[in-house]
Order: C-alpha cells, then sequence, then structure tokens
C-alpha cells in the first residue's frame, strides 16, 4: 500500500487549493461527472475465490468471493485501475471501493477486524488514481469516501411477525459508520458520500457520525447524500417521497443532494425534477444502465444512457452526473461529452417556510 512518503502522493498537495473550495469552484463553472459501476468493472475481471482472499486471507475459513470491498486488500492493483479508468474516461469524482466497508456488513464474511484498513486503504488507492490521472492530464480530481446503507434497517422490522423489532439500532449505524468515516478521512478521502439511501434513519445515523467524527478531527468535508427508489411509486423503502426525503436530510447543510441506483435513467426522471424543484443546494444523479435484464445484466449502451442523463443536464436539473450499476468507463466517456458545455443547475433560493 501506499504511505505519505510515495512519491505520487508528493506532487500531491503541496500548494494545492484546498479540496473543498476547489470543489465548489469547480461546480459553479460546469457539470462535473462521477464515476460509474465499480461492481461491474470487478465482475469483468473473472475474479475467483483464491484472488479474493490473496496472500494475507488464503487460510481463512469463511468465503470470501464476493466480498468486492476486500479487493481493496488483496488486489490494490486491480481497484486502483478502475478508479484510473473512469478518471481518464472523464469522472471528476471518483467514489472509493467502501461502500459495504462497515462492520454491520463485513460481519458477513467475518471480516470486521479489517474495516479501518479497507476505508483507510480505499481512499488511498483512489486518491492515487486521482492524482495519477492529474499528472497525466493536468485536471484534479476528487475522492469521494463511499457509505453503502449497510444490509439492515433500523425503521423497518425484518421479521413480519414481529412490527416491534429491528436488526439494527440507531447507535449501531452511528459507531459503525464512524468507523468507516474515520477510516476514509485518514486515507485522504475529499468528499462523504452517504448513498443508496433506502432508509433514512440509516441515512441519519451516517450524518451524525459524519459530525462526530469531523469533530474529533478538526474538519468539515462536503457531504453527499443519495437516495435510492425502488420502484414506480416514486418513494424509498422506508416510505418517504423524494421532497420529503431532502426534507428529513437538509438539516445537514449537504453538498449535494439526488438520487441513485434501481432505475435508469428514464424512470427515474419525475423523481429527479422533484428534488431539483424543492432542494436549495446541488443535485447529483446516477441512474443504472437501464432496467436489468432476466439474467441480472444491465443493456443499456453508453450513448443511450449518456443521452437521457445528458438531457437532465440541458433541462437544468442537475450539478453532478455519472453511473450506477451496470455503467463502465464507456458510460462514463459518453456522459462527460454529453454534458461538456452544458451550464449546471442553478441553484434556487426558496422562501423560508417551515417543510416537515
Amino acid at each position: 500500500m501506499t504511505s505519505s512518503l510515495d512519491p505520487i502522493f508528493d506532487t500531491a498537495l503541496a500548494h494545492a487549493q484546498p479540496a473543498a473550495e476547489a470543489l465548489r469552484e469547480a461546480a459553479e463553472r460546469r457539470v462535473l461527472v462521477l464515476d460509474g459501476a465499480m461492481g461491474t468493472q470487478i465482475q469483468g475481471l473473472g475474479f475467483d475465490e483464491t484472488h479474493f482472499r490473496g496472500e494475507r486471507f488464503a487460510g481463512c475459513e469463511c468465503h470470501l468471493q464476493g466480498n468486492n470491498d476486500l479487493l481493496t486488500l488483496t488486489q490494490p492493483q486491480a481497484i486502483e485501475d478502475i478508479h484510473f479508468a473512469y478518471a481518464m474516461a472523464g469522472a471528476d469524482i471518483l467514489e472509493t471501493n467502501t461502500f459495504s466497508s462497515t462492520s454491520i456488513a463485513q460481519a458477513d464474511y467475518g471480516m470486521e477486524a479489517v474495516v479501518y484498513e479497507l476505508n483507510r486503504d480505499g481512499a488511498r488507492l483512489a486518491r492515487r488514481a486521482a492524482l495519477k490521472a492529474e499528472r497525466a492530464d493536468g485536471r484534479r480530481r476528487f475522492v469521494a469516501g463511499a457509505l453503502g446503507p449497510t444490509n439492515r434497517t433500523a425503521s423497518l422490522s425484518p421479521d413480519v411477525n414481529n412490527p416491534g423489532y429491528r436488526a439494527v439500532t440507531f447507535d449501531d449505524l452511528r459507531t459503525a459508520y464512524a468507523e468507516q468515516i474515520g477510516g476514509l478521512i485518514d486515507g485522504g478521502a475529499d468528499i462523504i458520500l452517504i448513498e443508496t439511501i433506502f432508509d433514512t434513519l440509516n441515512a441519519k445515523a451516517a450524518i451524525f457520525a459524519c459530525e462526530e467524527v469531523f469533530a474529533e478531527h478538526g474538519l468539515r468535508l462536503p457531504i453527499m447524500i443519495s437516495g435510492t427508489i425502488t420502484d414506480r411509486s416514486g418513494r424509498t423503502l422506508s416510505g418517504q417521497t423524494p421532497t420529503a426525503f431532502w426534507n428529513s436530510v437538509r438539516h445537514a447543510k449537504p453538498f449535494t443532494i439526488g438520487l441513485n441506483c434501481a432505475l435508469g435513467a428514464s424512470a427515474m426522471r419525475e423523481h429527479l425534477e422533484e428534488i431539483a424543484n424543492a432542494a436549495d443546494t446541488y443535485v447529483c444523479a446516477y441512474p443504472n444502465a437501464g432496467l436489468p435484464n432476466a439474467f441480472g445484466q444491465y443493456d443499456e449502451g453508453p450513448e443511450a444512457m449518456a443521452e437521457q442523463v445528458g438531457g437532465f443536464a440541458r433541462d437544468g436539473l442537475v450539478n453532478i452526473v455519472g453511473g450506477c450499476c451496470g455503467s463502465t468507463p464507456g458510460h462514463i466517456r459518453a456522459i462527460a461529452e454529453a454534458v461538456r458545455g452544458v451550464a449546471p443547475r442553478p441553484i434556487p433560493v426558496l422562501p423560508p417556510l417551515m417543510r416537515l
């Protein structure tokens, strides 16, 4: 792994403009581009159990194939190469390979003990790729530390016979997220991205953890918040409309609010319009490459997806765009081209009313 003495980190950031300031200046000038799916790229590598284990976990009794986040430790070059490919395809923001890097999610694999490393090194790999890309073309990239929703919900019971039961508590989530955020900050993340939110209570735990960790570290990173609409009803799994979702998290003063995953761009559009009309901050959208087919694959090609996502930008709905499940560097390259020269969405001035 890298250290602060790594030569590529040394170009890093001597005399560089603070990331939060540079990020806001860039967002004022143009529509920014987020990267695409990590899982899609990993699947294309054809890794088996041996690759996931690497040398370090060769003797582990757990089944590790499918734990994509663990590849940060066992196949770091592969993960860095994916980040670099997205950066060179046009991404301004690279998401860390840490979607499931909480003790809650890693408990499925018995990997709770390496959670801090997963996040620290996940941020370092994305940072290395960002700096290599900047050295290649002179354009600064930003690293977003990715926090997934975990595989548990704080609002709903997993037991239909016991509606009062919860598999996780707010404090469980807060503690797990705090460990994750601490590692991401130590690894050099510029942004905290709370994404694929299906339960707003989980997201509130992540926001609370951010505030605690920021206070401990004496800094504040921009927060991006992205929900997911789970079906055509236009609601999150915990039952909120896009406007209600925004009003539930607006106290965090996020850098962006938006939607990702679950839907393709065409099905996401009306829900994105609702958020864009409600939110007085930047809006981010990164849909799937269409809806999955019968085999779980995503068939929407780069040009078709870019036309729709580019339409979000041309119609003044977004400030940041990218791709989620099924998207590739080819998709991101096409999206970056589609939004080139398009003015970013102006942030509306909303009347000061109580909104619940």
